[in-house]
């Protein structure tokens, strides 16, 4: 027992325990659960604290360990543009199908929503935000996506001056170690925080709500499924060749390790593996596709963000216009390419996207106490569209050479 408690590995099992202790405390004593909710509040600042340095981490490291090569600009661009579709193609499906089930609906709350206000910055406004008059000011002030667009040409000046550059390299690497340690010591804070979020929500709002943390799980879990069928494994057979069937006999081994830890950077060494062997797609593409992907592309993302901002949304009752839609499928592809391949990294980039769209982030609380459960999904979204890319970029190359090769024997 007091290996549950106190073990590293442990941590969803003390939430899971946290998650039922909230709902009684939220039932028997609800005077009580309300006056603690102060104790979930504390849990979530310091969560919203580590938002920029993760972010700055996550971006730069993945940036200047990437290497060279001449091919490396292109492979990059084809990388880069195959994840976008990808998470973009994988968003809209995420939101449709979150429109047409609407789990945020089924709470009846008793209220008539959030008195605050969501508003939709122009395109002037989304612009000139980004790029900050005061850059310590910005990162002072939690601004995500000026830290990201400065992070981003930061690292890349650090690989163009090269090997003077080498001392600040090592430095990122070092301080990306700290940060991410200092993130798991606050994720051992985790369960505290849900006992008081989760013990308030039922004292306030009632226990409906959690018909709709399982009608949520379903959701998720349906949009994966779906976008997995039409983003991944639809276009790899008609561009590639390679079967559905083939597909599933290389991928459900990788999906085994995914499942079990719920972390793209413990799969991926399994994930290389499977692109290699199962799927013949070159050395060079995997070792320079398979990583890059687990730290920028994140098709689980993209059904986590809009799942939960349509889920937010609706159970405050905030109507999301089209503009504010596209809003946050542009806001969801930059800040997913921060996202920590770490078990729970996306409750921290949750919180931080709700704030960047105006949404209140108290339901990241019971969101937190299922997410090990939901990370099982997004997760396996996640490598599963590291694999798909790189067998697609790989058939791209194949096809190129050998249009080079014919045209050198013409």
């Amino acid at each position: 027992m007091k290996n549950i408690l106190t073990g590293k590995n442990h941590l969803f099992t003390r939430i899971a325990i946290a998650f039922g202790l909230g709902i009684l405390l939220g039932i028997f004593l609800p005077e009580f659960s309300i006056k603690i909710k102060f104790i979930g509040g504390i849990y979530l600042n310091i969560i919203q604290a580590m938002i920029i340095p993760i972010i700055f981490v996550a971006v730069s490291t993945g940036i200047i360990n990437i290497g060279s090569g001449k091919d490396l600009g292109r492979i990059g661009f084809k990388s880069v543009s195959v994840f976008v579709v990808m998470f973009v193609a994988t968003a809209a499906i995420g939101l449709l199908i979150s429109y047409i089930v609407r789990p945020g609906k089924h709470i009846n709350i008793g209220t008539s929503g959030y008195d605050g206000e969501v508003t939709s910055p122009s395109v002037e406004d989304f612009f000139m935000n980004i790029i900050p008059d005061n850059l310590f000011m910005a990162l002072t002030e939690g601004d995500i996506l000026a830290t990201i667009i400065f992070t981003v040409i930061f690292s890349i000046a650090i690989v163009a001056v090269g090997k003077e550059a080498e001392p600040v390299k090592n430095f990122i690497n070092s301080l990306s170690t700290v940060i991410f340690k200092v993130l798991n010591y606050i994720m051992e804070l985790t369960p505290i925080g849900i006992i008081s979020l989760m013990a308030f929500a039922v004292a306030e709002y009632g226990a409906g709500i959690f018909s709709a943390l399982g009608l949520y799980i379903v959701t998720a879990y349906a949009a994966c499924i779906i976008a997995f069928v039409l983003v991944m494994l639809v276009p790899i057979w008609i561009y590639t060749g390679l079967t559905p069937v083939q597909f599933l006999k290389g991928i459900y081994k990788v999906w085994l390790v995914s499942l079990a830890t719920t972390s793209s950077a413990v799969t991926m060494p399994t994930t290389i593996r499977v692109t290699k062997k199962d799927f013949k797609v070159s050395e060079s593409i995997t070792n320079f596709v398979v990583p890059l992907g687990t730290t920028i592309n994140m098709a689980g993302g993209a059904i986590s963000f809009s799942l939960l901002a349509v889920f937010v949304s609706d159970f405050y009752n905030i109507p999301l216009g089209v503009g504010q839609i596209v809003y946050l499928v542009i806001i969801a592809t930059v800040i997913n390419m921060a996202a920590p391949g770490i078990p729970g990294g996306g409750i921290v980039l949750g919180a931080s996207f709700l704030t960047l769209l105006g949404l209140p982030i108290e339901l990241m609380g019971p969101i937190a106490a299922i997410y090990r459960i939901l990370d099982m999904a997004y997760t396996t979204m996640n490598i599963t569209g590291d694999a798909a890319a790189a067998v697609l970029i790989d058939e791209s190359e194949r096809r190129r050479d050998n249009k080079r090769n014919i045209a050198v024997k013409a």
